[in-house]
């Protein structure tokens, strides 16, 4: 008897994967993967050239049922009224818009204080966007791209017929829609989304489940003024938002996927990356996975929405109707690519290097904001070391720094998490920098805590593909698809670690 087969596709920063997946028990039947280019801004149809190109090498999708698309979260797709994508992406960590960022803030807070509102402006602003959508603005998230593009690129600000986010784009051309000829229809209200992507646009509040198009015109305000920005923004298409398992109106282009199947292929809602990956990792409340590739990413299952009146933690949706309250840092793995570098070692060596040293590297602190950072909000940092002695700089001590260094930021996201009173039974220890033995080695005693090692595999994907299962099944509850634990890693906590490198970041 034929197995049912689904697809999920992960469109992440760095490449496109599609697996082709069993539906009932989730084991990988096919894959594929195709590099994207490098940068902080890219033109889409490199995604679409490298969906295509990873959909070949997994043997096609004409036997494919249901496809979900889980993507990079906040890069902004501009539109035209012929479908033609406007300008390049700007990706999540496309840092231009902090200025943006900061006067949306100060924005939001320059009306009296009300109610216990703190006195403070800038306080005052952060504590407003939380509580209208969750989160409050930084450079990454797609609002604050928007009005980068109204300050500074007014032209095409005025052309903005839809607003999407990579995935949502990326659904809609695989359901065969595109660029049309002047006066054809490009069906941009075939373009649809789910809470967790849209959550991260900070323009939609997930509790309310409502978009607010009050905060587009106000962004849109600096290319046309006050009245033309209002009449703009409630004519702009906005990707309608889907239930966690609910099917698209739209099925895939039979061209793309389900040539071979009764019905055609069902389009799920897809989602963002972060929440993908929980799904995939079947997380429950209590549990919060860090995550480690380009950036690090800790994110917790909440049942109830969470506000960080701070601004600090995310308050996003996950992918079945609960929250996703997430701390993340553009600077990841990539942090030991660096220390590799620098040190001129591969990373078994680095690892072997850093065990050499011993807890605190002997008195060196690397505070790792190569990039400027998200969390804390300093997109203009640099890294720094301190604590270097002529007797203590050595190349022990320095791996130990790098591997010290990653680990205490995702600390830093893990005890904001917590302080939102978010209970924390179980840390999940996933992505690229999850391979290096220095960290497994060394997260539980810098954590504070076991951490649990799922097997190394591709969780996004394995997320849209269990979502695309799910809507395919029409059940209440998705798919239960086994989890594979490599391992526990356990260790001594070694507090004064963090401790130095809280001090050393001020």
């Amino acid at each position: 008897m034929a197995r049912t087969l689904v697809a999920g596709v992960d469109t992440s920063t760095q490449s496109c994967k599609v697996r082709v997946t069993d539906a009932e028990t989730g084991e990988l039947v096919r894959f594929g993967q195709a590099k994207h280019p490098n940068g902080t801004s890219v033109d889409p149809s490199y995604w679409w050239s490298a969906f295509q190109e990873a959909a070949e090498q997994a043997g096609g999708l004409d036997d494919v049922s249901a496809l979900a698309v889980g993507g990079q979260q906040h890069g902004m797709v501009i539109l035209d009224k012929q479908g033609n994508v406007i300008r390049d992406a700007m990706l999540w960590n496309d840092t231009s818009s902090a200025p943006q960022a900061a006067a949306l803030i100060e924005k939001l807070g320059a009306a009296p204080a009300q109610d216990g509102e703190p006195e403070d402006p800038i306080a005052r602003g952060k504590q407003r966007w939380v509580k209208a959508v969750g989160s409050s603005p930084v450079a990454s998230y797609t609002l604050t791209k928007v009005a980068w593009v109204a300050e500074n690129e007014p032209e095409n600000a005025k052309k903005i017929a839809a607003i999407c986010l990579p995935h949502d784009w990326l659904s809609w051309r695989i359901a065969g829609y595109g660029p049309v000829a002047e006066g054809e229809d490009a069906h941009l209200e075939a373009l649809f989304t789910d809470r967790s992507d849209a959550s991260g646009t900070i323009y939609y509040d997930a509790a309310s489940n409502e978009y607010r198009r009050d905060l587009i015109a106000m962004v849109l305000e600096a290319a046309e003024g006050a009245e033309a920005a209002q009449s703009h923004a409630e004519a702009i298409v906005l990707p309608t938002v889907l239930g966690p398992r609910d099917a698209a109106p739209v099925k895939a282009d039979p061209a793309i996927a389900g040539k071979n199947v009764e019905g055609g292929c069902l389009l799920a809602p897809g989602g963002g990356d972060n929440a993908m990956a929980s799904l995939g990792l079947g997380m429950a409340v209590g549990d919060v996975s860090i995550s480690l590739g380009t950036s690090g990413v800790a994110a917790a299952i909440s049942e109830n929405p969470t506000y960080d009146l701070t601004g600090a933690v995310s308050g996003f949706a996950d992918c079945t109707g609960h929250y996703l309250p997430l701390a993340c840092t553009i600077n990841g793995s990539r942090i030991l690519a660096a220390g590799r570098a620098a040190l001129g070692v591969d990373y078994d060596e680095l690892a072997k290097l850093a065990f050499a040293s011993k807890p605190g590297a002997n008195g060196i602190t690397l505070v790792p904001y190569f990039d400027g950072e998200r969390t804390p909000n300093r997109p203009n940092a640099t890294a720094t070391f301190s604590g270097m002695t002529l007797a203590n700089t050595t190349r022990e001590n320095l791996a130990r720094a790098f591997v010290e260094g990653l680990l205490c930021s995702q600390r830093d996201c893990l005890e904001l998490i917590r302080s939102l009173g978010a209970s924390i039974t179980r840390i999940l220890l996933i992505g690229g920098g999850a391979k290096s033995e220095a960290i497994r080695t060394l997260a539980p005693s810098i954590l504070g805590m076991d951490v649990t090692r799922p097997a190394t595999d591709e969780y996004v994907a394995i997320g849209a593909a269990r979502q695309a299962a799910w809507v395919l099944s029409g059940e209440t509850e998705p798919p239960a698809w086994q989890l594979t634990i490599d391992g526990v890693e356990t260790g001594e906590p070694t507090e004064a670690v963090y401790e130095a490198y809280a001090k050393a970041r001020g």
